[in-house]
Parts: structure tokens; C-alpha cells; sequence
């Protein structure tokens, strides 16, 4: 059959889905965010906007201007990234309409774990880690970093360093021991004479 004669829809690449995003926000909760994270995820949404999808098209417009678009590349892989650009702005979007940006430097000095505070700890096998407790949306693995619905972070919130807390993972009940709690200092202010 012809490909005149045929549809080829694109509903698998517009719809609104973000599976591939970042992981769902638990009922209920907020979406929290460092002022660092919420920085970093404004950025990349006005680069999108004001950069990078003008761009493109641009791109896409000449491409449509040379002729039969079933077989132009640039049309093609063009409008393809278009609709990826549009739906990580729309992602962006609803997360910066609904963070909550918690200031982890307010807890400077405190022992205790809240979000936003950088946690060592020890397994029972006495296997040392450090990690810092982030926003889904800003959580990176590779730096160190979880998101605080990860269950160890789940595990730490609300501990003081020298507590033992409980993690329940699937290969059952593990002891951690809260060696230290750090948060980044407040920042300076300037002040005015």
C-alpha cells in the first residue's frame, strides 16, 4: 500500500507521559527541591525555551521548505526532537510549579538529619558511605547523592549523629549507625554601612 494511504501516528511520542522523567512524587507529598536543584532545573528550562528549541525551528522550518518531508532528515529527526524538547519543557514545568525549596543551610550546626544534610554512615559489616539527601528531581547517584524517598534516606531523616537506625531493603532488616551530620553554610550576606 501506499504510504500516501496510510497514518502514521505519533501518539506514542506526544503524549504526556514522563516514564522516563524522573520517578513519580509519592501521594501526597511535595515536590522538595534545594535552592541549588531549583536553580539548575530553571536553567535548563528557559535554555530549552529561549535557546535551543528556537533553534530548531528554525531548522525544521527550512528543512519543510525543500520538498517531500518523507524522506528529509532534517525534517524528520527535527520535528522528532521537537516533541522530546516539549515534553521535557512541560515536565519542567509542573515540577517548578510545585517544588518547595527547602534551605538546607538553616540546619547548620544541627546533628540531626533532616533534607538537604550530608550523612555518613556505617553498615553492619562496618562499611563507611556519605550520602546527601536531595529532591527527586536534582538526586544524582554517580555524586553521592539521594533522593529523600530513597529508602536509606527514609531510614536517616529525623536521626541524630551516634543513633542506630533500621533500613528495610529486599534482602531484609540492615543496622545503620549515624556517624556524622553536615550541612552546607549559610550563605554570606553583605552588609550594608
Amino acid at each position: 500500500m501506499s504510504k500516501a494511504f496510510t497514518r502514521e501516528t505519533d501518539a506514542a511520542d506526544d503524549d504526556d507521559g514522563d516514564a522516563g522523567a524522573a520517578p513519580p512524587l509519592p501521594a501526597g507529598t511535595r515536590n522538595y527541591l534545594t535552592p541549588q536543584g531549583w536553580g539548575r532545573l530553571r536553567a535548563e528550562l528557559f535554555g530549552l525555551l529561549d535557546d535551543e528549541r528556537p533553534k530548531l525551528v528554525e531548522t525544521v522550518a527550512w528543512a519543510a521548505k525543500n520538498g517531500d518531508r518523507s524522506e528529509n532528515g532534517d525534517y524528520l529527526y527535527g520535528k522528532k526532537r521537537l516533541r522530546e524538547i516539549d515534553r521535557r519543557i512541560r515536565f519542567l514545568t509542573r515540577r517548578l510549579d510545585i517544588a518547595e525549596v527547602v534551605d538546607p543551610s538553616v540546619h547548620h550546626g544541627s546533628d540531626q538529619v533532616f533534607f538537604g544534610a550530608t550523612v555518613s554512615y556505617a553498615d553492619e559489616q562496618g562499611v563507611e558511605r556519605t550520602v546527601t539527601i536531595k529532591g527527586i528531581d536534582e538526586a544524582d547517584s554517580l555524586a553521592g547523592e539521594v533522593s529523600w524517598i530513597a529508602p536509606v534516606a527514609r531510614a536517616l531523616l529525623k536521626a541524630r549523629a551516634g543513633d542506630a537506625v533500621v533500613l528495610h531493603t529486599p534482602l531484609g532488616v540492615q543496622r545503620l549507625e549515624v556517624l556524622s551530620v553536615r550541612y552546607p553554610p549559610p550563605p554570606r550576606t553583605a552588609f550594608k554601612a
